[in-house]
């Protein structure tokens, strides 16, 4: 996001006034804001932050070099195996792969990132591959929402920063428009999309084909997000202005005309997804997060980078309720959009952390800053921001794929307040980055942020935005080559002129906003906040803002605590809960036999009461299942860079309860582990390999232990398999007594146990931990691997597993089957001397470790090790009777949301009268 977004600053401002004036006055708000700031704060030195500006270089080289070297001219980086990832020639992921187009999808979105970091040279050498070797008529079915932020932009982005380069004098001088044709041929490309009856488009086209052909292999979906529909605006408008093809910016106006005419009228929300045929709400959640977040965003910058006051105007109509409904500060809980008072979920996704970022430049900052302090505490609970996190704060979904959405929004606070905090966060993200997700090729996204394993993954978005973002907060003005405040961040960060709202203006602008509501006045003040107001004379006014947040995700259940009390003041009676049922109690039956008949309120009692059981059953189920854990290499290279996702085992020590095992591995012989070991000096006091198969896993493990093996990794024989793709597998024992086994077990899928296999050829030596969850890495070692300077980052790529099979020849073909994440087409088929039991990757992440406790539905806290007893269960039984310990709640527990709720349903009973 662009720091040039306001509207003048002290007195109003024409609302037809010249855009150079609405620019300029937009930064001087900023600056203004940012000198009240500075007054009482201790700045961070000049050396720290030139220093922490050359780490953010130095960790740039190391991705973008790996990537040169390793992967290009591939879409992405798979930065353990030290290759590209071509689409069709690895596993589907899903929906994810919809962003690779074998068009050198990291090489394209880097290519602004080089200049703002003033690599102006390599910049040159860039633009030059992108001309010489990325073909876009691929027979290829992309997302036409990833295309277009991410290949659009970036190409945008580029041609943006080469006429600025080649206006300065002496790079780019034979640059003559080339990326921007490529961008035109791309949106031509992608125009088919929109021909439904709606205006909005189809989500996916095929690059070479387009849509509804035999060959296409798409156009037949019905169902968009809003997000994808409504985030075109600034790329097409862009590509309209610079082009002077003015269908670009219409297609992407009809869009978004559409959408708010859809909006829930009494609510002001949208959904998150809707029928592109019909503009029927499919999914009627709304929030701020994953499939909406976007929306909002364009909304606001469409109007500083076009100037078009409608699109001020929706989007203060859609911020006032958000900020009525989906804000409850510091949380941001998702609403159905018919019933706004009515939390739609008890979780978040990772995705919000970019709207305290999109709040500075509305110029709304308290909400900002507690928000922002919110996800702060998470991170540094988990290092990273999980994908989804509950209400009290645990882990719901495990991975962080290194999303930029939080660094984003700690640069626009910094932007905006001047307070050094923010650079002591951003500090913060430098080291865990460093810390936890570097490996010798790259940076690895977090498998799971419980246990530090990673994933084979490295998006483009990591170095698009990333990188900017770190590098723009420690900067200052003279370090960077040109203006940044001349230009618009779009939702990709990628930099678009803000003197495009004066160029090629052909597109009517009429203001179709008050044909569809009357709007509230006090909402669009044309001016933005009076920095006095908005930063009072105190230099600790956001000190004075973080510090009730300072605690609240170390609290086990920070919501519920005060509700009880407040519960018993009111005296109201509470609604049945379905944790609470018992088919043999009166009451409860009575109680179920009036909802739904008594009133609106008994109606909304039981349709949540049919909807905590249904949830409530799933989770018992979840608790049943073991969490992951992690094999991660500590010996030189690797010094405990590479975790690995591991299944535990039913038997043998538990690694949650006991110190982690660490030692050198040894492959045992037989491999299989299914008879005693003829080569038990080899893997006495070490950590013995087996295959999976032939035998039963306790077997294994006794083998080994009698051997003198200190702990075992069973690695999978279904060649291909890996953790990306598979749930997660858990080793059952033998139905007989397993107390003999005293050692972990440690279950890996091929994937995984390859790199390990490789790691032991190149480097004979391979130790590695294992345990619940990563742990830090050795100090001493990782001063030896640190680099002295920015130039040494290919130095790391020493370390990489060279393994001639791990090399891929690029080749133009598409996987003709398109799979969904939940369908995993390696999904394991268990020997029949195998069995185990596995989780669905929703179901995997949905497993907090912390402190051994869980949450229930409600955010109550209890202890998990009290949840679940000791099972056994055989291999060869397909039907085991498992039992488990029933869960004791305090009647404090049980009370905890009761009043809460009575509150919500009584004034969604008002709103209906």
């Amino acid at each position: 996001m662009s720091e040039a977004g306001g509207r003048g600053c002290g007195s109003p401002v024409p609302q037809r006034a010249p855009w150079s004036l609405v620019a300029a006055t937009a930064a001087f708000c900023l600056v203004s804001a940012t000198s009240v700031w500075t007054a009482g704060a201790e700045p961070m030195s000049r050396e720290e932050k030139q220093k922490l500006g050359s780490q953010v270089l130095e960790m740039f080289d190391h991705a973008y070099g790996n990537y040169m070297e390793h992967a290009y001219p591939a879409d992405e980086l798979m930065p353990l195996t030290c290759r590209g990832r071509v689409r069709g020639q690895e596993p589907s992921r899903g929906d994810v792969d919809d962003a690779l187009g074998k068009f050198s999808l990291t090489l394209i979105d880097s290519l602004d990132t080089l200049v703002v970091l003033n690599k102006t040279k390599e910049f040159e050498d860039a633009v030059r591959k992108v001309l010489r070797d990325v073909n876009l008529d691929n027979d290829v079915v992309v997302s036409v929402f990833e295309t277009n932020i991410r290949v659009l932009g970036g190409l945008l982005g580029g041609h943006s920063l080469a006429i600025m380069l080649k206006e300065k004098g002496e790079y780019m001088q034979w640059y003559n428009d080339e990326l921007l044709q490529m961008a035109k041929q791309l949106g031509y490309k992608l125009l088919p999309a929109f021909n439904t009856t709606s205006g909005l488009p189809y989500p996916r086209i095929n690059l070479k084909f387009g849509i509804r052909k035999p060959e296409a292999r798409t156009g037949t979906e019905t169902d968009t997000c809003t997000a994808c529909a409504g985030t075109l605006i600034l790329e097409f408008a862009a590509l309209s202005r610079f082009t002077g093809a003015t269908i670009f910016e219409e297609y992407a106006r009809k869009a978004l005309d559409f959408l708010w005419e859809k909006r829930q009228r009494s609510s002001n929300l949208v959904g998150v997804t809707i029928n592109i045929h019909t503009g029927d709400w499919v999914r009627k959640d709304s929030g701020v997060g994953a499939g909406i977040d976007s929306y909002y965003e364009y909304l606001l910058k469409a109007y500083v980078l076009l100037g078009d006051d409608s699109f001020l105007e929706r989007f203060n109509t859609h911020y006032d309720a958000i900020m009525r409904y989906i804000s409850q500060p510091p949380l941001l809980l998702d609403v159905h959009i018919h019933k706004p008072m009515l939390n739609a979920r008890t979780w978040m996704d990772a995705l919000l952390a970019f709207f305290p970022g999109l709040q500075v430049l509305k110029g709304d900052i308290r909400p900002a800053i507690e928000t922002h302090e919110m996800l702060y505490q998470v991170i540094k609970k988990h290092n990273f921001l999980p994908e989804a996190f509950t209400t009290d704060f645990r882990v719901h979904w495990a991975q962080h794929p290194l999303r930029p959405e939080f660094a984003e929004s700690t640069y626009f606070l910094y932007k905006a307040t001047g307070d050094p905090y923010y650079l002591e966060v951003g500090k913060t993200l430098i080291e865990n980055l460093n810390k936890y997700a570097r490996v010798p090729c790259g940076f690895a996204a977090m498998k799971d942020v419980r246990t530090g394993s990673h994933e084979d993954r490295m998006d483009s978005f990591f170095l698009a935005e990333m990188f900017k973002y770190l590098y723009l907060l420690f900067a200052d003005k003279e370090d960077i080559i040109f203006d940044i405040e001349d230009y618009i961040f779009t939702t990709e960060a990628h930099l678009l002129p803000l003197w495009l709202s004066t160029t090629n203006q052909s597109i009517s602008k009429k203001n179709t906003t008050s044909e569809y509501t009357e709007l509230d006045d006090s909402n669009f003040d044309w001016t933005c906040p009076n920095t006095q107001i908005l930063f009072p004379n105190d230099p600790l006014y956001a000190q004075s803002i973080r510090e009730p947040l300072k605690n609240v995700v170390d609290k086990s259940c920070p919501r519920g605590i005060i509700r009880v009390e407040e519960s018993f003041r009111s005296g109201a009676k509470p609604p049945l809960r379905a944790r609470d049922f018992m088919a043999t109690n009166p009451e409860h039956l009575e109680i179920l036999k009036k909802m739904g008949a008594a009133s609106s309120i008994d109606a909304e009692d039981g349709l949540r009461f049919m909807q905590e059981m249904i949830e409530l059953s799933s989770q018992q189920q979840k608790e049943q299942q073991l969490p992951p854990r992690a094999v991660q290499i500590v010996s030189h290279p690797f010094f405990g860079r590479v975790v690995l996702t591991a299944g535990p085992a039913q038997f043998g020590l538990d690694l949650s309860k006991h110190k982690e095992t660490r030692g050198f591995v040894a492959s045992s012989k037989p491999y299989n582990g299914c008879s005693e070991l003829t080569n038990p000096e080899a893997v006495m006091g070490k950590i013995a390999l087996i295959q999976r198969g032939q035998c039963m896993f306790a077997e294994k493990a006794r083998n080994i232990q009698n051997a003198g093996a200190i702990g075992g990794i069973v690695i999978d024989d279904n060649e291909g398999s890996s953790s990306d793709t598979a749930p997660l597998f858990q080793m059952a024992g033998d139905g007989k007594d397993t107390d003999d086994i005293k050692i972990p077990m440690l279950f890996l899928f091929s994937k995984e146990g390859s790199i390990i296999l490789d790691a032991i050829r190149e480097y004979e030596e391979v130790e590695v931990l294992l345990s619940d969850k990563a742990k830090d890495r050795d100090p001493e070692m990782e001063n030896e691997e640190q680099p002295s300077s920015e130039n040494d980052s290919q130095n790391q790529s020493g370390g990489q597993i060279s393994s001639s099979s791990q090399e891929v020849d690029l080749v133009d073909q598409e996987s003709s089957e398109e799979n969904s994440l939940d369908s995993h087409p390696e999904s394991l088929s268990p020997a029949d001397t195998d069995n185990a039991a596995s989780l669905s990757p929703s179901e995997q992440t949905s497993n907090p470790t912390e402190n051994h406790e869980t949450t229930n539905l409600n955010g109550e806290c209890t202890d998990l090790d009290n949840q679940l007893q000791e099972q056994s269960e055989t291999e060869e039984d397909s039907n085991p009777n498992v039992s488990w310990g029933k869960k004791v709640q305090p009647i404090d527990s049980i009370l905890a949301d009761w009043n809460e709720d009575i509150e919500a349903f009584e004034m969604m009973e008002k709103d209906e009268l």
